[in-house]
């Protein structure tokens, strides 16, 4: 079986662990019943050894297939990594959720991709990666008792997804120490007022009152000020027509969206002036996590 996962932009400004969506850049895996474990990985992290030793995706995968049929049979999985690795673009929840619904696939059990986003929870406790990556679409996502409650609208082919993404990694750990502890409560407000003015925006298709929607005030300067060229990167995306400019996650990546028309002239600005940085254009993904017979 061939199973497949978006890359995911979370935050998207002010949604901070609420807002998120995919991206069309998949991490694939295959799985294939086999006389012993064995494990290969192409693409990024190809060269990581300790990718193979101590695999997270492995884990978790026998985790629930044991609790699904209470055997540790044996199978070969072929992982063809395309998503950055610790680059705010999802690679984690993006493994988790293919590694949960691999899972059940093989153990020979259906199961609804609400149940794999709720079993994903347990892994990554907060749900604005795993939810696109599940379902796709621009998705805004609460939980309430253990349980995520999420709505998706589907997006588009004429929006464009310009992903930035340096060439070093920014850890989510420290990222979050960045944030303060205490906030003062007109920069609440503005968060909450423009998280919801967001959300309204993408639901109702109006894409140019995204550039205003998007601002944020509680956690991106301060995660930007680790690597302070992302602050050019966003106004020279917004200075050349991009609909929003946010860090992708907790970074280092910057999601910008915009028109098709404009989508190369923004990644040819941004190009210019960061060489060393990896600049793509990339359509977005509706469809999320999806299995496939080989």
């Amino acid at each position: 079986m061939v199973f497949t996962v978006p890359a995911t932009s979370a935050n998207l400004g002010p949604g901070f662990d609420t807002l998120g969506l995919a991206i069309n850049l998949k991490n694939r895996v295959i799985i294939k019943k086999s006389k012993f474990l064995s494990i290969s990985l192409k693409g990024e992290g190809e060269n990581n050894y300790r990718l193979k030793t101590n695999n997270r995706f492995i884990s978790i995968f026998y985790e629930i297939y044991k609790s699904l049929t209470d055997r540790r049979d044996n199978f070969r999985f072929e992982f063809y990594n395309n998503i950055p690795l610790s680059r705010g673009m999802g690679s984690s929840s993006a493994m988790i959720v293919s590694a949960i619904g691999s899972a059940y696939e093989m153990a020979g059990i259906k199961v609804s991709k609400e149940r794999i986003l709720n079993e994903a929870l347990i892994y990554e406790n907060h749900p604005d990666n795993i939810s696109p990556a599940v379902y796709g679409g621009f998705t805004v996502s609460i939980v309430e008792n253990n349980k995520v409650f999420v709505k998706k609208r589907e997006l588009p082919s004429y929006l464009k997804a310009i992903m930035v993404i340096p060439n070093r990694a920014m850890s989510t750990n420290l990222s979050r120490k960045a944030l303060p502890k205490f906030y003062k409560m007109q920069d609440i407000v503005f968060n909450i007022s423009h998280s919801s003015f967001l959300t309204a925006a993408f639901f109702a298709g109006d894409w140019d009152s995204l550039r205003i929607a998007s601002k944020d005030k509680i956690h991106q300067k301060y995660r930007m000020n680790n690597m302070k060229e992302l602050f050019e990167v966003q106004k020279i995306a917004l200075s050349n027509g991009a609909l929003m400019s946010t860090l992708s996650g907790s970074g280092s990546s910057f999601f910008n969206l915009s028109y098709e028309d404009d989508a190369k002239k923004i990644r040819d600005s941004l190009k210019k002036a960061f060489p060393s940085f990896r600049v793509e254009i990339f359509d977005l993904d509706n469809e999320g996590f999806e299995i496939k017979k080989l």
